[in-house]
């Protein structure tokens, strides 16, 4: 049940402040990912001035260190309450109350107030940082003063999710007065969308040149000079894909649609990073026999080598969004990710610990172990490709795994949180995965399809299952084949001729070298989704037809699968089954409810302690 705020939890608030968190003047390039955030507590500012053109970044990221506070909790959230994770006998009670949905407001990891306290110091910035400010003709003070309403955006749309309905507010509470005085409306996720897109929108879209008139996300200086050269532009969210996430929560899929499509056109640099054609082409497997016979060992690379699809938590490839966390607690904010999965990050002597609490479920690795992986077979000749598929699983699992042997046994860790303590909010693939979603739900099950297994490129027309009418719609309307954007996705950008699906599974794409074959690969629209109809008809006991409907089902239930596939443990998961669920709830063919009976069905193995078909229990009190 969702419970009103009282004047305690305002009181955390106020609290908070706007200037819990401010920075040292040397934090303008960062030693590492996880220092960036660190705090001088003999720099304390009482009545800042948001008037200058530059002090103000001092201010922004102080905002970003309140993430921090929040950056645990929202993975916990996200992951507990899904179907990817599974306890073990020294996994923390609170973790455990949040995996069978009997946590209450004296949990852990239930706190309104990480949320408000990121809210109120956005809601102080805007409404003190002016916004005019130009040198020239540029305005200075806007890409950061658009940035930190897209953080505040974002963290209401968290908010919602987790409680339902939260009480709104967008003026700074800076007086007790306020507290006690305030009768603010309690908003759900359709509220905080119709309060708060609106003003978002006029910082994006075109001039009648065609220009893109969006504003660039703020960079406080170079690279980090680490290995892993994080950006500090990474620490902000892009407004289009907020925008696109808060109409896919809400059902407005044309228009998420069309901002993910702008982000991936205008404001990505490279949605299709380097590194997918290197890891593509390699295996897994250890040994020949762990192979089928008519596999060719001079074609699919390596036996002994590791996916390269891992070096993602290593490194900046793909990544748009993350939160940095801190070294050691002498810093700052610290994150207990690591240790939960298994790893002490903060020793003297980082290590793989015997104590680890969260592990992937029996479902995930059941969908992992499943997997088709498409190889080039020994049949092969100069003039032809034959691609075959064999049980031999999806290596995305594998590249994240450390095992251990122990005599007869294999101890394993899952090593996303074992690089540098940073937790990623959103990834070129998240968007590509939730573009797909939204196309799904408008009808563009083949252009959804086509995000999976071949990626978005100039040959995408040629692909045997794209119905024309879709293909014009990319062109148009969705226009990511529109001439002024195709040269962005050619054949010559070999690295654009990769589905999301490839990360995993070999050569599931109908491309050999930079030559586009229709139907090379097993992995077709037609006998993939025919397989997952036949799988939802013997999981929920419904008869599956052939309509439009059935199909968009299908494909979206695959899309779960690939969900799970590429984000486990990142902390999305029980929000991305909440939404699908909602959507299956707003228009199936399997009659009412069925998006609460689907959800409940993947969560069964927890023994959940509420009845999961119901929408009510899927959030946390609030306090």
């Amino acid at each position: 049940m969702i419970t009103k705020i009282n004047n305690k939890n305002w009181v955390k608030v106020f609290m908070a402040g706007v200037f819990s968190y401010l920075l040292p003047l040397t934090s303008y390039l960062f030693t590492s990912c996880s220092d960036m955030l660190e705090t001088d507590s003999s720099r304390q500012v009482f009545d800042p001035d948001m008037n200058a053109k530059t002090d103000s970044v001092y201010y922004a990221l102080g905002i970003l260190q309140a993430m921090q506070q929040m950056a645990d909790q929202y993975v916990f959230q996200g992951e507990m309450r899904g179907d990817l994770v599974q306890t073990t006998p020294y996994t923390d009670k609170n973790l455990r109350q949040l995996a069978d949905f009997s946590a209450t407001t004296t949990n852990k990891y239930d706190s309104a107030y990480v949320y408000y306290r990121v809210i109120n110091n956005c809601n102080y910035y805007i409404a003190h940082r002016d916004s005019t400010l130009r040198t020239g003709a540029t305005y200075v003070a806007m890409p950061e003063y658009v940035a930190v309403k897209a953080i505040r955006a974002w963290t209401y749309m968290q908010l919602a999710r987790v409680y339902g309905k939260v009480p709104f507010y967008t003026e700074p509470l800076t007086q007790i007065s306020q507290i006690d005085n305030s009768n603010f409306p309690e908003l759900d996720l359709s509220g905080i969308v119709a309060a708060l897109a609106p003003d978002l929108e006029q910082y994006v879209g075109y001039n009648t040149k065609g220009e893109y008139l969006g504003y660039t996300l703020p960079s406080y200086g170079g690279s980090t000079p680490t290995s892993s050269a994080f950006y500090t532009s990474n620490i902000f969210l892009p407004v289009d894909v907020v925008l696109g996430d808060m109409y896919l929560e809400t059902e407005q899929f044309g228009k998420a649609a069309q901002h993910y499509v702008t982000y991936l056109t205008q404001v990505s640099s490279d949605p299709y990073t380097d590194y997918m054609e290197t890891y593509t082409s390699r295996s897994r497997f250890g040994t020949a026999d762990d192979l089928p016979g008519d596999w060719d060992p001079q074609r699919n690379g390596s036996l002994r080598t590791t996916a390269y699809w891992s070096q993602i938590f290593s490194s900046n490839f793909d990544l748009i969004s993350y939160i940095p966390m801190n070294t050691n607690s002498r810093r700052g904010v610290i994150t207990e990710l690591p240790e939960a999965f298994g790893y002490d990050y903060y020793s003297n002597e980082p290590d793989y610990i015997d104590e680890v609490q969260l592990i992937p479920s029996k479902d995930y690795l059941t969908l992992s172990e499943s997997q088709d992986y498409y190889y080039i077979s020994t049949a092969s000749t100069s003039s032809e490709t034959v691609v075959n598929a064999a049980k031999l699983g999806d290596t995305r699992y594998n590249s994240i795994l450390h095992e251990e042997i122990e005599g007869d046994s294999i101890k394993s860790w899952m090593m996303k949180y074992s690089n540098e303590p940073c937790i990623r909010l959103y990834r070129n693939t998240t968007v590509l995965l939730h573009l797909a979603e939204a196309f799904n739900r408008l009808g563009l099950y083949d252009a959804a399809f086509a995000i999976l297994k071949d990626g978005i490129h100039e040959y995408l027309p040629l692909a045997l299952y794209m119905r024309p009418e879709t293909v014009d719609l990319l062109k148009t309307v969705y226009p990511l084949l529109s001439e002024a954007n195709i040269s962005k996705f050619d054949r010559n950008q070999s690295s654009a001729f990769y589905g999301v699906h490839n990360h995993g599974t070999g050569l599931s794409r109908d491309v050999s070298g930079t030559v586009y074959m229709p139907g090379l690969s097993p992995y077709q629209f037609e006998p993939v989704v025919l397989q997952k109809m036949q799988e939802i008809a013997e999981t929920y006991n419904v008869n599956i037809g052939s309509t439009d409907q059935d199909i968009i089902n299908a494909v979206e239930d695959l899309l779960c699968d690939e969900y799970a596939l590429e984000l486990a443990f990142e902390g999305s998961r029980f929000y991305d089954l909440c939404r699908l669920a909602r959507h299956k709830n707003a228009s199936s063919p399997y009659g009412a409810n069925f998006g609460g009976q689907w959800l409940a069905k993947k969560l069964a193995y927890k023994n959940p302690v509420k009845d999961l078909t119901n929408e009510s229990n899927w959030y946390l009190p609030f306090k």
